[in-house]
């Protein structure tokens, strides 16, 4: 069945909801992140009775995408292709799939592995009210839940504790989890909290920790960068630097890879959209790892583009059940067309 003889009959839009593993606490910049929530999702129905949903990039108004066929919204090499139904891009590409009969993954070139490294990012600041054994016991359950790598939030001295006091605390929940965990990936995320300097004295303390990579340690200044990019070299091992998260500028952000600031470009899933990174990726002069924050939902979108696209050795893992298998560290997408999920009820 070609996409050109499915005509859009109807977009509705339906509350999807969400839990993670534990309510999730405090960063360097905000305050608890609870325990869960509720999305809007859009629902694309079309007149032969195919169906496709999913997260939109932003809300807008559907009316005009009624009566047009899905082959003039969506090209399946490339993405979404009118600009008036681009916030429907994750919807598009599960209903695009689903009448394809293809996986997601498949639909985008299949050039990864469809069984995607995850790791959680659900290690916050909860040493903050329950001492390092809250960072124990977190850990604990996000192995448990099937992660095998772990994202630790750093910068508590930016706003929660004395500078002096929250570096060290870093460096103790740094060094804690490599001696729980000999064999993880640790990643750590500064959600640009840190000076150039406090970032040094951070690294200088973890050295022997073999760090997979530094996240947002400060904002994406090209001088800062090029001073971080010195000083890693001094490292017995040198983790990766991950930016582009918050706002990014893509030109910015692709520039900082070509001149080896950036290791891994992390604009968001849902922020930059699926469509984007399709075209992005094959201009982008480093690996990439789409931020997945939020809902469990993200992380399957991400595990969808690093199997489609390639180039995504790792991905986040949001800690929560219903929206995705995790296997020994990896996401494991099924082989069922679109994202593979039914529509939750």
């Amino acid at each position: 069945m070609t996409l050109a003889r499915h005509v859009i009959s109807s977009v509705t839009t339906t509350e999807i909801s969400y839990e993670y593993l534990r309510t999730i606490g405090r960063n360097a910049f905000l305050g608890s992140h609870g325990n869960g929530g509720s999305s809007t999702a859009y629902v694309v129905e079309t007149d032969r009775g195919a169906t496709g949903w999913g997260l939109p990039l932003y809300d807008a108004d559907p009316g005009q995408l009624i009566g047009r066929s899905v082959a003039e919204l969506i090209d399946p090499e490339h993405g979404v292709i009118d600009p008036a139904a681009e916030f429907l891009d994750y919807p598009l590409h599960d209903l695009a799939a689903r009448i394809l009969d293809v996986p997601v993954y498949a639909m985008l070139g299949g050039a990864g592995s469809p069984r995607v490294r995850c790791y959680t990012g659900g290690i916050y600041f909860d040493d903050l009210d329950g001492g390092l054994d809250a960072i124990r016991a977190n850990l604990a359950q996000d192995h448990a839940f099937g992660f095998r790598d772990f994202k630790l939030k750093i910068g508590r001295g930016h706003r929660w504790m004395d500078t002096r006091a929250g570096l060290q605390r870093d460096i103790e929940v740094t060094r804690l989890t490599r001696e729980l965990y000999p064999d993880a990936g640790i990643l750590v995320d500064g959600n640009d909290g840190f000076t150039v300097n406090g970032l040094f004295e951070y690294l200088d303390g973890v050295a022997d920790c073999d760090l997979y990579w530094i996240e947002e340690p400060f904002a994406e200044r090209r001088p800062d960068l090029e001073a971080l990019h010195e000083h890693l070299q001094t490292m017995p091992s040198r983790p990766k630097v991950a930016d582009g998260e918050y706002d990014p500028n893509e030109d910015h952000v692709l520039a900082l890879a070509r001149e080896g600031l950036v290791d891994v470009a992390l604009m968001d899933v849902t922020g930059h959209g699926l469509t984007a990174w399709r075209r992005t990726m094959p201009l982008l002069k480093a690996e990439a790892s789409p931020h997945a924050w939020g809902q469990p939902l993200k992380t399957l979108y991400a595990a969808h583009l690093a199997a489609g696209l390639g180039n995504t050795p790792i991905i986040e893992g949001v800690p929560g059940p219903g929206y995705y298998t995790l296997e020994d560290g990896h996401v494991v997408l099924p082989e069922t067309p679109g994202f593979g999920l039914n529509l939750p009820r």
